[in-house]
């Protein structure tokens, strides 16, 4: 994979020109696009900015993200040929911070369950994961060393984990989502996937203006709460191995590690997410079930169909436990730093048919809470598992702190 902060590091010492990094990606992406298939639409050619601390990165964009020099299809018939007039903010973002855009990256049709063609680099039997599969993908298969995607169940955190990248689902807006493909406006989060985490602590900075999320010469040794979610089932062998092996190095290396059990009202907004995503869901995509019925992606059509009778009264009160519960994940804070957890049930399903499950993401999406994968283990047939830290709601310094602790710890 390219690493952003030494492609940065290289360009500053004069190692390598900003245009030569962006033919290199260039180069990367024709000789293996063609089998990946992580875009849908790119350019030929690019030229680096004159300046910016993103100088050089190549980045891919999500394609329900939209740009002016690039249709935004969503993967949806729908939407084929659609050109915006305008970046979405988080593109200018990019631009602004001397980024180059090189093109938009696969998502499953409206960033819903319906799979894209986008192969695992790891192993190409397997799923990339989605929604943002073919931003996961590009990274992994070092296309490009930066990639953004979205997450409104565990569309960044999972296909990270499937592909072993790095990536931050940040908090709660701290990326805006004007100019995005609206799923669910309580949940829908843009996101970052990057080589490693010092390289996603480097383009969250540039984005948004905020060097306070650099990252420290010195690493602070976190106090970790171990979370395995069991109100969301039982993880595959997979999935609990890569957390025995993160929260074992974690201690190795000096953290202070102890097992949490969460509060009945955080596992009460666990069950309440799909409430809050459909009912937002059906009014965000109100014209295209209604004018497109038939040609709507067929597997949000049917979830569409099944949650047609979730009534106001229910989304409110899914709302006031949704608050509740954020209110008593703060609490748990107060006695650890960051929560180590899982990031997927296991290790990329085979096949192409599903995207895998959200269930252990989408809770934390729910809460609005920073998250970042880390690569933690290799299972059969070369396949990636990783793990997640969390941290508290606008702590996203601290989440990617402790995330490059159980990092490092990890390579030892």
């Amino acid at each position: 994979m390219i690493s952003l902060a030494e492609l940065q590091r290289r360009i500053a010492r004069d190692e390598l020109s900003a245009d030569g990094a962006i033919a290199q990606s260039l180069e990367a992406i024709g000789a293996a696009d063609k089998t990946i298939g992580a875009f849908v639409c790119r350019v030929e050619r690019a030229r680096a900015a004159n300046a910016g601390p993103l100088r050089g990165i190549a980045v891919g964009i999500k394609d329900i993200i939209d740009t002016a020099d690039f249709p935004t299809e969503m993967g949806s018939v729908i939407y084929r040929g659609f050109r915006p007039r305008a970046d979405a903010p988080v593109v200018a973002a990019l631009k602004r911070a001397g980024a180059t855009i090189l093109g938009k990256t696969t998502t499953t049709a409206f960033a819903a369950n319906d799979p894209t063609a986008t192969l695992n680099p790891r192993n190409h039997g397997h799923t990339p994961g989605g929604s943002s599969s073919g931003s996961a993908a590009a990274v992994a298969a070092g296309m490009i060393p930066l990639a953004l995607g979205t997450q409104t169940g565990g569309s960044v955190i999972r296909p990270a984990s499937f592909c072993g990248v790095a990536a931050i689902k940040p908090s709660y807006r701290l990326l805006p989502t004007v100019g995005i493909k609206c799923f669910s406006w309580t949940l829908d989060t843009v996101g970052l996937f990057a080589a490693g985490v010092t390289d996603l602590a480097h383009g969250l900075s540039a984005m948004t203006n905020r060097p306070g999320l650099l990252p420290h010469a010195e690493i602070r040794v976190p106090s970790i709460g171990l979370v395995t979610q069991e109100f969301a089932g039982a993880p595959d062998a997979e999935g609990a191995e890569a957390l025995r092996i993160a929260s074992a190095a974690a201690e190795r290396a000096g953290a202070s590690v102890r097992a949490l059990a969460l509060p009945e009202i955080v596992a009460q907004a666990w069950r309440i997410h799909p409430t809050v995503q459909e009912f937002e869901a059906h009014q965000a995509f109100a014209w295209e079930y209604r004018a497109n019925y038939d040609v709507m992606p067929p597997l949000l059509r049917g979830r569409l169909d099944e949650s047609v009778d979730t009534t106001p009264a229910d989304y409110d009160e899914a709302i006031g436990i949704a608050g509740k519960a954020r209110q008593a994940l703060a609490g748990v804070f107060e006695d650890v730093d960051v929560l180590l957890t899982l990031s997927a049930p296991g290790a990329a399903p085979k096949g192409l048919a599903s995207t895998g499950d959200p269930r252990f993401n989408r809770l934390w999406t729910l809460m609005g809470v920073p998250c970042v994968n880390i690569p933690a283990t290799i299972a059969d047939g070369g396949l990636p598992v990783g793990v997640q830290v969390i941290a508290r709601f606008g702590d996203d310094a601290g989440a990617l702190a402790a995330a490059r602790f159980v990092e490092a710890a990890l390579a030892r």
